[in-house]
């Protein structure tokens, strides 16, 4: 194959070593097809990994291809960015697969020298720094809120076992008057009378019903474990909040773009920052708009074989940005807006079971949206909840009411207005 790059390096990253493979013209002729490869491995010590880059420096490469392993990859790309005239390509490694039985440390970075030389391999997305770090806050927060849900339900799961049924009748068992009575049991309080008058606000009209829920067999360990599990939900709710003020400071040079993406229906603040951590502002990375949802893993893939498609699902991608996207679906399905209007749509072609399947599809759908905001720099302008209906045929929405009252039981004649 045509030597594209004639000066490349290949890196097989491992937590404590790294491999490194060059390949550069033998002799002097950069167009000639004879090469010459050099392999020597080095510490994963942020020291010997800036020896690594000067040795690649004196060798004169311009290109440079390692596989994204976990996070071991990220101290050598930051070695690699303190030295100008690199650029460095972070690949999937289920998409540069070397021949099995034939698997070394050596021929794993020789392998991705030869795949880079040719130009074979495409790099990941990697946003700048700016944008990581905003990546790095909003995950950690994710992950945050989903243990403080996770210890919820841990203190619900003690709740219960001492017979104490108060998320039964508090849709929220940890607001003001929630909080109040799982103190008082915690401190010893075992009277339903006592504790359900500590009830406030709009939760006082439903005190008999508390009565009842909070007539249980709580015994002396169920307080000490309650205890425990309140205290964790305080101490997460304090670095949830640490992190929001920070997320605040560090999002704050793309305000606008956040602003902008909230108006997309469904779109919240978190949403709108999560989104601009997972894909940036700069569009220009991603050609098309088709492309970016491509990247996050929302259009189906493709299986066909001898002229046959078979189903398949959705290829993987960024699975931080999809989750958030899928939510703000599921949100803006109950809008009435053109986003709702297409997810009843869809959820109609695809049957009962299909909820699922439409929110991924708007999700698709406000990815693209989100695409063309940050793209264009504008606000986005909502087509209506009627934007489909003169698309629907008379004739298929006459017949589709009559195939519903047909399957309610009922026999339907259908005649011109009086």
């Amino acid at each position: 194959m045509e030597i594209v790059f004639s000066k490349v390096a290949g890196i097989d990253v491992h937590k404590r070593q790294v491999t490194v493979a060059v390949r550069v013209p033998e002799g002097e002729a950069d167009s000639g097809q004879k090469r010459t490869q050099r392999v020597r491995r080095f510490a994963t010590f942020y020291g010997a990994l800036l020896e690594m880059a000067q040795w690649l420096r004196a060798e004169q490469v311009t290109h440079v291809a390692m596989e994204a392993t976990g996070v071991y990859w990220r101290p050598v790309f930051h070695a690699l960015a303190e030295f100008d005239g690199f650029e460095v390509l972070l690949c999937n490694a289920h998409h540069v697969k070397n021949v099995p039985g034939r698997k070394t440390d050596a021929t794993d970075a020789v392998w991705l020298a030869q795949l880079c030389e040719v130009g074979l391999l495409r790099g990941s997305f990697i946003p700048p720094a700016e944008i990581a770090a905003v990546r790095e806050l909003t995950r950690y927060r994710r992950k945050l809120t989903e243990e403080r849900t996770r210890e919820t339900q841990r203190l619900h799961k003690v709740l219960e076992d001492g017979g104490i049924k108060l998320d039964s009748v508090a849709s929220d068992s940890l607001g003001v008057s929630g909080r109040a009575m799982i103190t008082a049991l915690i401190d010893g309080v075992r009277d339903p009378v006592v504790l359900a008058n500590l009830a406030r606000g709009l939760m006082r009209k439903k005190i008999p019903d508390l009565t009842l829920a909070l007539s249980g067999r709580f015994a002396a360990h169920h307080g000490v474990l309650a205890g425990l599990h309140l205290d964790h939900i305080n101490h997460l709710n304090e670095m949830i909040a640490r992190l929001e003020t920070r997320i605040d400071e560090v999002v704050d040079p793309f305000a606008r773009q956040r602003d902008l993406l909230m108006t997309i229906p469904g779109i919240g603040k978190r949403a709108a920052e999560t989104i601009i951590a997972e894909i940036g502002v700069d569009m220009s990375r991603f050609p098309t708009a088709d492309h970016l949802a491509s990247w996050a893993g929302l259009c189906p893939g493709n299986n066909e074989s001898a002229g046959k498609r078979k189903k398949t699902a959705t290829r993987n991608g960024n699975a931080h940005l999809c989750s958030v996207l899928v939510e703000s679906a599921w949100s803006a399905s109950r809008t009435k807006t053109r986003l709702g209007a297409r997810f009843r749509r869809l959820h109609r072609r695809f049957g009962k079971a299909g909820g699922k399947k439409a929110a991924v599809a708007l999700a698709h759908t406000i990815l693209v949206i989100a695409w063309h905001i940050l793209h264009d720099e504008v606000e986005y302008s909502d087509l209506g909840a009627d934007f489909y209906t003169p698309r629907n045929s008379p004739e298929v929405q006459k017949a589709r009411l009559v195939r519903q009252l047909k399957d309610l039981g009922y026999s339907v004649e259908i005649g011109p207005a009086a």
